[in-house]
């Protein structure tokens, strides 16, 4: 039974290079991969490429309570947000218990992201009362019989807007029923994807004065209105501050560089009840980028029900303010009820505006407002620094590692260097494919964790050399004492890895932002060092034991039986037969 343990044993033996041949070919395979993809450096985090920290502050108004289930919620939908704009790197966490810090890395258009994120107030849909222009005169009460009056003007009219999705201009018409309703229409709402049966609006039709006119406002509002200077932001900035869903409000909206101002009657829809919007591209009918909308059950029957009462109004009356933090980011002219739970926004879109509008709907609802407290910006140049600075510590480090191995391990060091240079090599490519794969970005935790992974990797090598230095202790050669020491190395190696790899997944899953680097980063090594060892340091180990220097136990190996204290080498001898005593 011994002669085929042998043989076995033996075979593995004598083949080890196909352990390195398997190796170096992943590696060579991984590098041509990183260099095909383009990506040749690992993607930088904000902390060391540079980027904006925007520090949030939580309100509790509009009766929303202060609470972890609320900001987890402003969380996801924050984090949605940037995601939307196409940044991957982004951190969005709550720090304490009602503060959220949003990490926009460079490249980004951090304008636009905090404009998106700062953004906070809930969105709704409202009906239109009055617009018009900065500086125009509007008519205090437009009958419905005067509102309709604007469509003799040459702008589109409810109808025809509904159907081709044509923005009009106010200065297309010098009538004065255009003057004090402001612009004829900015977008057009629709059924999605086309509506069954022709467009409902009728010009003749009168709503109710009490519901559409701005006389069913109180004086307050109407002061409110007719005072909104639109064209100065800290009056847009304060423009429907406090006021509740179901109350009437006034708020400000830009078209086409022009602002207006509006009298808004209360709340029909709420942005929660919107589940998805899209930005798509309408190839058939050459309509160009529209906004797409699905609501959820209860907003559909809301929207139907709005829709149907607006699409009788005549115009402005037939808009539909689409309202965030207090400004008006579209009012679509309705021109029939609108059923299904779905509908589409066409106009004058490009790609960047049906994309913004789209985001809005969809992450426009925070069960919180927030208050931005402060903007940093890192500067490419102090991410340098630091970036430096991280890497001259783990210079540091991996030199103080080899100048250890060097002089305690002496030949067997080259082993260990080896290896820690292959460990390096697989870690900064995989760092570099990981980047735009998964969007991981290399942050100072990171860099800590990697540094520290070059301590557990030594640590790997130095209990495989210390179990082939026990067995030449025993007194056995260099090649039986290589592969004895193996299985008792490698349980040891394993165990230790496995808590290493448990660590880092734990800090993974319960922590957040930038500690959730280092906890990757030292999964992502500990990992590489089991591959490493089995398929780099143990073969190379069997071959160098068949090479003179190593073998003969030279002084200057590392594996000198002399100075390790090894006893007299192990003989195979027979036991003595027992001798018979005889009885005299």
């Amino acid at each position: 039974m011994a002669a085929p343990k042998r043989g076995r044993s033996s075979s593995a033996q004598s083949k080890p290079g196909r352990s390195l041949a398997l190796i170096l070919i992943a590696i060579v395979a991984l590098t041509g991969g990183m260099f095909l993809s383009g990506h040749t450096t690992p993607r930088l985090g904000i902390d060391l490429a540079g980027g904006t920290s925007i520090t949030l502050e939580a309100k509790a108004d509009q009766g929303s309570a202060l609470n972890k289930a609320n900001m987890d919620t402003a969380v996801e939908i924050m984090n949605r947000r940037v995601n939307g704009l196409g940044v991957s790197e982004a951190e969005v966490q709550t720090q304490g218990d009602r503060n959220i810090i949003v990490n926009i890395p460079k490249g980004t258009n951090s304008k636009e992201a905090r404009d998106q994120v700062g953004t906070t107030a809930k969105l709704y849909f409202r009906p239109v009362l009055v617009q018009e222009a900065t500086g125009a005169a509007a008519t205090p009460s437009p009958s419905a019989s005067s509102s309709g009056s604007s469509s003799a003007s040459p702008s589109p009219s409810t109808s025809e807007s509904a159907t081709t999705g044509e923005k009009a201009t106010s200065s297309s018409s010098p009538s004065a029923s255009a003057t004090t309703q402001g612009r004829a229409a900015s977008d057009a709402l629709k059924a999605d994807p086309t509506p069954s049966g022709s467009a409902s609006a009728s010009a003749s039709a009168s709503p109710s004065a009490s519901a559409s006119t701005p006389s069913a406002a109180d004086a307050k509002l109407q002061a409110a209105y007719t005072a909104l200077d639109c064209s100065k932001q800290t009056q847009r900035n304060k423009a429907g501050d406090g006021v509740k869903p179901e109350d009437s409000t006034v708020g400000c909206g830009e078209i086409q560089g022009v602002w207006y101002k509006y009298l808004l009657g209360p709340a029909a829809v709420a942005g929660t009840e919107v589940d998805e919007a899209k930005a798509v591209y309408d190839t058939q009918t050459a309509a160009g980028w529209q906004v797409t909308m699905d609501f959820n059950k209860s907003g559909a029957k809301k929207f139907a029900d709005i829709t149907g009462q607006l699409a009788q109004n005549t115009q402005p009356q037939n808009e539909f303010g689409i309202v965030l933090d207090g400004q008006v980011v579209s009012s679509p002219t309705v021109s029939q009820s609108i059923t299904g739970g779905q509908a589409q926004i066409s106009g004058s879109f490009t790609q960047e505006e049906a994309q913004s509008l789209a985001n809005m709907l969809s992450y426009g609802a925070l069960p919180l407002s927030f208050q931005e407290q402060s903007v940093t910006t890192v500067t490419a140049a102090l991410g340098t620094d630091q970036l430096h600075a991280g890497l001259l510590a783990g210079a540091i480090g991996l030199a103080l590692v080899i100048l250890y191995l060097v002089f305690y391990y002496r030949g067997l060091s080259m082993v260990a260097i080896a290896s820690l240079l292959v460990s390096g090599i697989l870690t900064y490519v995989l760092m570099a494919l990981l980047g735009p794969a998964i969007g991981f970005a290399l942050n100072l935790p990171a860099v800590c964790g990697a540094i520290v992974a070059i301590g557990i990797t030594a640590d790997s090598f130095i209990v495989y050399f210390e179990r082939i230095r026990d067995e030449i202790r025993e007194g056995r050669s260099l090649r039986p004492a290589v592969e004895r020491a193996w299985p008792r190395a490698r349980r040891t190696i394993l165990v230790s890895d496995f808590v290493s790899f448990l660590a880092a997944a734990v800090l993974f899953i319960v922590t957040v932002g930038k500690v959730q680097g280092f906890a990757f980063t030292l999964g992502l090594t500990t990992v590489l060092d089991v591959v490493v060892v089995f398929f780099f340091t143990k073969p190379l180990m069997t071959l160098l034991a068949r090479r003179t220097f190593f073998a003969s136990g030279s002084k200057w190996s590392g594996l000198d039986p002399k100075s390790l204290g090894a006893k007299a080498p192990l003989r195979r001898t027979r036991r003595p037969a027992p001798v018979e005593t005889k009885e005299a």
